[in-house]
């Protein structure tokens, strides 16, 4: 099988090039390393890692046309800067357009999106979230951004699956709260957390469903990959302390969430476990030592988030 990843050298998609490459596919990775580590994938026979935006319509139709990819996995996202709304729109919205354009006129077979949960606002009005929940996207620029570019997607008429994700997290993620819990535990810096819960998927577990829907599992349209519980931030946190086995000097301090920010993201993931048979089955405390094991390799020197920053941490 050849599949195309855009964004093959981020969190996701470099894992799911791994996977892919391990079981001996053929694997296309479109990267323009705004986000994505060039040391996320290691050189492979069946591996082309091609550096550019996926806005480039001509580079974007020439690689589909010399590829002929069976499968898309559009991964490739904007999530640098949450002021940089034109970057954002040029690659979650223009970006999958292009994508999609290029898909039909390649006659891909399946093309697979990741969408943000916060594509249902950050004031949900059901806990947990169910795929009725009306779009609200208006509350960041990359929400309002990836869900034009899911739309575009669904208009295309092509045979898609959008995975609407809970927070992912793992070896390889720099964005959200365990990467900066970890970059500044390690480096003496103080912490604070937001008053808020998540629903945690490890990386791992998303890819096994992710590779389903590679191989044609799944109806055409939306689903939510998540666990369909939450953890509160001070959990992972602590969790995190735990798993460096370090002792702090004072308790960490619980801030009340930004405006732009939510108190839970509850996804339920009932028509996943119904259409794909799939149950995440990695305990929290065992993604977060997984994920530790990585920075402590790798190391963690930036750090991104989509929603604004709630506050210097000094």
């Amino acid at each position: 099988m050849k599949v195309l990843i855009t964004g093959g050298a981020g969190f996701i998609g470099s894992h799911l090039a791994d996977r892919l490459l391990d079981r001996g596919e053929e694997v296309l990775v479109i990267d323009n390393y705004a986000t994505g580590r060039r040391d996320n994938l290691s050189p492979r026979s069946n591996l082309r890692v091609v550096e550019g935006t996926i806005a480039d319509r001509d580079l974007v139709f020439r690689l589909f046309e010399e590829f002929k990819p069976d499968c898309v996995a559009h991964a490739a996202a904007s999530y640098k800067d949450p002021d940089n709304w034109e970057e954002d729109s040029r690659t979650n919205t223009l970006g999958s357009a292009v994508v999609s354009r290029a898909s039909i006129a390649s006659n891909v077979k399946r093309l697979i999106y990741f969408q943000t949960a916060l594509c249902y606002g950050v004031k949900p009005i059901e806990q947990p979230v169910t795929l009725r929940h009306p779009i609200q996207p208006g509350d960041s620029s990359y929400a309002i951004s990836k869900t034009a570019g899911e739309q575009y997607i669904a208009l295309s008429g092509s045979d898609f699956i959008s995975f609407r994700l809970a927070n992912a997290y793992g070896p390889r993620n720099l964005s959200g709260p365990l990467p900066t819990f970890y970059h500044r535990l390690t480096n003496g810096l103080k912490c604070f957390v937001m008053d808020t819960r998540r629903d945690f998927i490890y990386v791992q577990d998303l890819i096994d469903l992710v590779i389903m829907a590679v191989d044609g599992r799944g109806q055409k349209g939306y689903y939510h990959a998540s666990s369909g519980g939450d953890f509160a931030i001070k959990e992972l946190f602590d969790q995190t302390v735990k798993t460096l086995g370090i002792r702090l000097k004072e308790e960490v301090k619980v801030r009340e969430r930004n405006p732009d920010d939510t108190f839970t993201i509850l996804l339920d993931p009932s028509k996943t476990a119904k259409d794909f048979g799939w149950v995440p089955n990695t305990s929290l405390d065992n993604g977060i030592r997984s994920a530790v094991e990585w920075y402590r390799e790798y190391g963690v020197s930036q750090t991104y988030t989509h929603l604004k920053n709630p506050g210097e941490q000094k």
